[in-house]
């Protein structure tokens, strides 16, 4: 769905929640307590933050109240539903990625309250999904630039390094990792290839050679980029094109992120890559992921720190 159909389709606040409880019950409302259908209807008066339609349990033992919006990241939302349907379908149409002043200028809406909306939908955009067939791999470093000549190098506890994997025609994985040795790559490989994997190619770093030689035994390729950067099928080339485009985005359109938020903003970009040609479904698939996902309280966002990207 295309920003244009969401204004079109969802001018009020009660369109959404027609939407949204269409998507959570298409076989009609049900208790989120106890699973009874029994249930019935309290019709309360217009306010701010409240939801107007409430639901009550007829289930003897039960009897609890709920709206179409418990449980889910939209409970007791201050953000009209309009307005993240909005920001939904702005975040999913940007390749590139939108940023929260951005949003903030769309929205009307202050900075802190964009940047939280914003943080809440890439949590929805975490993929789990193993990958398996013909794997890229490489890793790339998200500094910017080395430090200017006479400027002292400060050490940073933490490396902004992301392990990319990548299908060759399928899915892409984004990974921040604390370093680029092998005891803190290895495992991350592990975990996101399938050891059914058809062939894992990567370049000639000792890293790769030394864990995928041992752990994926016979179905690891290198090419060395000193001599060539392709040689027939083996070449690292569909993942140095997903970190351009992932630096292009986080470059051009943030600046700059902090390395405590980085795994949001890979998974943003991996959600969207992975849907390229599927615009349409992508507001409907990011809006159901909303609803099952669990509440990310600001406190835990900031936790240790403050608002920054």
């Amino acid at each position: 769905m295309k920003l244009i159909d969401v204004t079109a389709k969802f001018k009020t606040d009660t369109d959404c929640l027609d939407y949204i409880q269409a998507m959570r019950w298409p076989n009609g409302v049900g208790c989120i307590h106890c699973g009874s259908v029994s249930v019935s209807t309290i019709n309360r008066t217009a306010g701010k933050n409240k939801r107007m339609r409430i639901y009550q349990c007829l289930e003897k033992g039960c009897g609890k109240q709920f709206s179409a919006t418990s449980g889910t990241i939209f409970n007791d939302t201050h953000l009209p539903l309009t307005k993240w349907f909005i920001a939904i379908a702005l975040i999913c149409e940007a390749k590139k990625g939108m940023s929260a002043c951005q949003l903030q200028r769309h929205l009307g809406v202050n900075y802190r309250t964009a940047w939280y909306l914003a943080h809440r939908i890439r949590e929805a955009m975490k993929d789990g999904s193993i990958l398996s067939g013909e794997v890229e791999a490489d890793e790339t470093y998200m500094s910017r630039r080395k430090p200017r000549k006479g400027r002292p190098y400060v050490k940073k506890d933490k490396k902004d390094v992301v392990l990319g994997m990548i299908e060759r025609g399928g899915k892409l994985r984004l990974i921040p990792v604390n370093d680029a040795k092998m005891e803190i790559i290895g495992p991350v490989l592990s975990e996101h290839i399938s050891p059914e994997v058809e062939t894992i190619y990567t370049d000639s770093a000792a890293t790769y050679a030394i864990y995928l030689g041992k752990h994926f035994s016979g179905k690891h390729k290198t090419i060395n980029h000193i001599q060539s950067y392709a040689e027939g099928k083996t070449h690292t080339q569909h993942i140095e094109n997903a970190f351009s485009l992932l630096k292009r985005g986080v470059y051009g359109t943030f600046h700059k992120v902090s390395i405590k938020h980085l795994g949001r903003y890979c998974d943003e970009f991996s959600y969207r890559f992975n849907r390229r040609g599927e615009q349409l479904q992508m507001f409907d698939g990011t809006l159901r992921s909303l609803l099952h996902r669990d509440v990310l309280p600001f406190k835990t966002l900031i936790a240790n720190g403050n608002v920054k990207c």
